[in-house]
């Protein structure tokens, strides 16, 4: 086995003085022996002093700052140890201790690493190298530390090559979560990964969307920006701006950059809240430069310095407005505060950071209490080693506990309780006042299950090594001219939400929502961001909703659609709208109108069927058909004007299908009646033998009005079957639903008028042909005029149906309904009962066959002259004119025309008086 020593020197300026370090046991801040040393890394100094711009020899430098909220963490890790080992916890088994100073350097920090990885009992501390450290036994067993995640993540890769376990209660960075590159890290404080997320909830939920972060150049910082930076994402909040300050006070840009921070933060007067993740020593600087420069902001507040004392005592510090912060939870301190009161009574010997700061309180005694802190800050180990001879010890009793920060301490004192309790695990079986008794690497692996009582609550290390504790929600409040840290709420990791006390808490946490830090202006209810050319999406104008579309909350990017199309809205709107249901309703004064009207048309129906019913016996009633036929046109009109009730009021299945069908087949009927009294008047007035027989043969009333019913029946019940009507919504009106009936079926719905304008055809030919009919008789006529009101209505009806829309669509087939039924039963039946009522001495047998009689032989004359016009066109009818027109014996002027004996000549006609006679009792008998 090849074995490589590694020797560490130390190096300070100055020589034979108290803090100047000989060999390597001089390196060590405070140490104590036992059975099984655990070592520390603390930060007690903030800086390490460099005499040139960057080293030029490996030489450890001298340190300055010192904190006394570090040197407080390395005074709780002794008194935890100390309790422990006056307890029966590892009965009988002593802890040991060796703190070292990191003075927040890596490189320092590395160097006491490397003494941790000395061979245990080794005079020369001689780090050995081997392929396999599985049975090495290093000089500590576990580490607590360090102070800052930048150190600890250099750390622990060096521990991990022995896999030393380090349990830190500071270091918070969310990549030390990464077991893979840190598989020996533990941490008794939630990852950051929780504190950004707490953050950016506190943010968003305040209301504010810009803001700006400043953090220090180093990892924990940066990392600490990239997690915020997921967070904000998450929660729709954007970074105006980032500002990275140099990690290293040393540095000669940090003053610089801090102005620079500073101008920033006062030009960007719409950014009210900004993120600070730095170290205390840093915001020290920040602030008191933001104080000569009157900012006034909102600052949230990292752990780092979150229930920083020395922070919250710099003069005028309320003047910079609001800080919220989050810090780690704590718990009961009280043991430790007793351990402060008698610390003066401690011996010095083995604690370098205990006489350091005796030292400190005898040169700075005489300032103000935050002249006193600063001047412990400022102080370097070289100007206490020229003033310590000079000065009397004092001691200051209230200093140590008015500087607690309750929730490093109890993270501190967990992580050594947590190293206690796995070396108890592994202590069972073994004897462990032998230091070989266990590896580290076991002790690792023990570690990984300890349960730990805190507060009567169980925690645990989680697979990433972390504990997830809650944090204290603090609140800057300034009481009496002082900054009190007060806790306002506590956050939960796991339920990522704020947990309040009482009521006068969660008014603090909603006072905070007054301020405003938005780069645009809300947008209200009924709003939407417009995203503009800015690249952060909190950068937008707000315009409102367009119609149909809603928001109903602050800051939407987009409206909401009305969820069904039943709904409306109009622009700007914060909430739908039912659709008014529009139908032509009972109560509209224009369906009124109609319905009167159709009210009208059956009371006209009705009296017409009572003057003929009364004057049954009478020539017009009985030339009308008679008043089976009558009745049936008449009740046919009756089903018509009935049919437009279904018309009107809410649609409904039944009513959608009843309305088109009983129209329909009512009209057919009403055709069918007309048509064949068209075939009957032209057959009783008809001389043209060859029409005659053709109207014979087609003459047959009952099977022609069956049939021609029938199959209207036949087509609107196939309608009814395949194609049924049905309710439909008509959504065509932005705010209102038109329920109408969709009548199933256009080319169904057009048959059925077709065919009723088909009939309607045929009995106006048949009409028109018998039109010249007597004057008092004239039926025909009236059916033509009957057939035309019907055709021009429908003619008129099919371009303003397929035009208008809306609730008023059924009114327009009522009216043409209407006015083809007002104008066929007018047309039929109004004539007749004009001549019942007022021309009854027309109304008798001997008027009407005079008029037949006079009618009669008017055509037949007609007929006659036709007959001899065609006849003289052959020779032979020629030859017998010839004849005819020379004059006989007896004849008077030869004008007269042979006559039959017994036979009398109509006057001017030609026409015996007693075939006319015969003719007009027939056609009247006939009709």
């Amino acid at each position: 086995m090849a074995v490589v020593s590694f020797w560490i020197a130390c190096f300070v300026i100055g020589t034979d003085t108290a803090f100047s370090c000989q060999n390597t046991d001089d390196f060590v801040g405070a140490s104590s022996p036992g059975d099984i040393v655990i070592g520390g890394l603390f930060a007690v100094h903030s800086e390490m002093l460099h005499p040139e711009e960057y080293p030029i020899e490996p030489v450890i430098q001298n340190c300055a700052g010192f904190e006394i909220q570090v040197f407080l963490q390395t005074l709780a890790m002794i008194h935890a140890i100390e309790t422990i080992n006056n307890s029966t916890l590892l009965s009988g088994v002593t802890l040991g201790y060796e703190i070292y100073d990191t003075c927040a350097e890596v490189t320092k920090a590395m160097a006491s690493a490397l003494r941790f990885l000395s061979k245990f009992n080794s005079s020369e501390d001689v780090v050995e190298f081997q392929c396999n450290y599985s049975d090495y036994i290093p000089r500590v067993k576990a580490v607590t530390g360090a102070t800052y995640s930048e150190v600890s993540m250099a750390v622990s890769r060096l521990l991990a090559l022995q896999l030393i376990p380090q349990v830190s209660p500071a270091s918070s960075a969310e990549i030390l979560s990464d077991k893979i590159r840190f598989p020996s890290f533990f941490r008794t404080i939630p990852s950051d990964f929780h504190q950004t997320r707490a953050m950016a909830h506190l943010i968003c939920e305040s209301g504010w969307n810009w803001i700006g972060v400043i953090a220090t150049d180093d990892d924990n910082g940066r990392f600490a920006l990239e997690s915020f930076g997921v967070q904000a994402m998450a929660n729709n909040v954007c970074i105006a701006f980032k500002e990275m300050l140099p990690a290293y006070l040393s540095d000669n840009t940090f003053h610089t950059k801090v102005d620079h921070a500073i101008e920033k933060i006062v030009k960007e007067t719409r950014v009210n809240v900004i993120v600070v993740f730095m170290r205390q020593i840093h915001v020290l600087k920040l602030f008191k430069k933001a104080i000569e420069r009157n900012v006034n902001k909102i600052w949230i507040a990292s752990d780092n310095w979150s229930a920083a004392v020395k922070i919250s005592t710099i003069p005028n510090i309320g003047q910079l407005g609001t800080i919220v912060g989050f810090g780690f939870k704590s718990g009961d301190v009280s043991t430790f505060q007793d351990f402060l009161r008698n610390l003066h009574e401690r011996p010095t010997d083995n604690n370098k950071f205990l006489r350091e700061y005796i030292t400190l309180l005898s040169a700075c005694a005489h300032l103000e209490y935050h002249d006193f802190q600063t001047c412990l800050s400022n102080q370097s180990q070289d100007d206490l080693l020229q003033n310590v001879e000079s000065k009397h010890q004092i001691w200051r009793d209230d200093f140590l506990n008015a500087n607690i920060e309750p929730g490093f301490i109890h993270s501190t004192i967990l992580a050594v309780y947590a190293i206690a309790h796995a070396i108890k695990g592994r202590c069972k079986d073994r004897n462990c006042k032998d230091p070989s008794a266990f590896t580290p690497w076991e002790l690792l692996e023990e570690l990984k299950k300890v349960t730990i009582i805190d507060d009567d609550k169980e925690i645990k290390f989680d697979s990433n090594g972390d504990m997830s504790t809650s944090y204290d929600v603090l609140l800057w409040k300034e009481i009496d001219g002082r900054i009190e840290i007060t806790t306002m709420a506590e956050y939960d990791p796991e339920k990522d939400d704020f947990i309040f006390e009482d009521e006068d808490k969660k008014k603090e946490f909603l006072d905070l929502k007054k301020v405003q830090s938005t780069c645009s202006q809300h947008c209200r209810p009924g709003q939407m961001k417009k995203v503009t050319e800015s690249p952060h999406t909190c950068c937008y104008e707000c315009v409102s909703c367009p119609e149909n579309h809603y928001s109903n909350q602050t800051d939407v990017d987009y409206c909401y659609r009305c969820n069904n199309r039943t709904y409306w809205a109009p622009a700007n709107s914060t909430t739908c709208y039912r659709k008014t249901i529009h139908f032509l309703a009972w109560t509209d004064c224009f369906a009124i109108f109609l319905l009167l009207l159709s009210a009208f048309g059956v009371l006209l129906v009705l009296s017409i069927s009572v003057i003929f019913t009364k004057h049954l016996n009478t020539p017009v009633v009985k030339a009308s058909g008679g008043l089976t036929v009558c009745y049936v046109i008449l009740f046919s009109h009756f089903l018509i004007f009935l049919s437009t009730i279904f018309f009107i009021d809410e649609p409904t299945e039944f009513k959608c299908k009843t309305r088109q069908a009983l129209f329909g087949i009512s009209f057919a009927l009403c055709i069918s009646c007309i048509l064949i009294k068209s075939l009957k008047i032209l057959l009783a007035f008809s001389f043209d033998p060859k029409l005659q027989n053709f109207l014979k043969r087609v003459y047959k009333p009952v099977p022609t009005v069956i049939t021609c019913t029938g199959i209207q029946v036949i087509i609107c019940t196939f309608w009814l079957i395949f194609r049924t009507p049905f309710v439909k919504q008509n959504f065509s009106i932005p705010r209102a639903i038109i329920l109408e009936c969709h009548e199933g079926s256009v080319v169904a719905f057009g048959i059925m008028l077709g065919y009723i304008a088909a009939l309607a055809f045929v009995c106006f030919i048949f009409a028109f042909k018998g039109r010249k009919l007597p004057e008092n008789y004239n039926e025909a006529k009236f059916i033509t005029f009957g057939m035309l009101i019907y055709f021009i209505a429908w003619i008129v009806f099919i371009p303003v149906h397929a035009t208008t829309f809306g609730k008023y669509l059924p009114a327009v087939e009522i009216i043409v309904v209407l006015i083809s039924n007002y104008g066929i039963l007018c047309c039929l039946f109004l004539p007749k009962c004009y001549i019942i009522i007022y021309k009854q001495e027309t109304n008798t047998k001997a008027a009407f066959l005079k008029m037949i009689y006079t009618y009669s032989s008017k055509s037949a004359g007609s007929v006659a002259v036709s007959q001899i016009s065609l006849d003289s066109k052959t020779p032979s009818a020629r030859a017998a004119i010839s004849d005819s027109s020379k004059p006989e014996k007896g004849s008077v002027n030869g004008n007269c025309h042979s006559q039959v004996p017994g036979q009398t000549l109509i006057k001017g006609k030609g026409l015996p008086k007693n075939t006319a006679r015969t003719t007009a009792r027939k056609r009247l008998s006939s009709i």
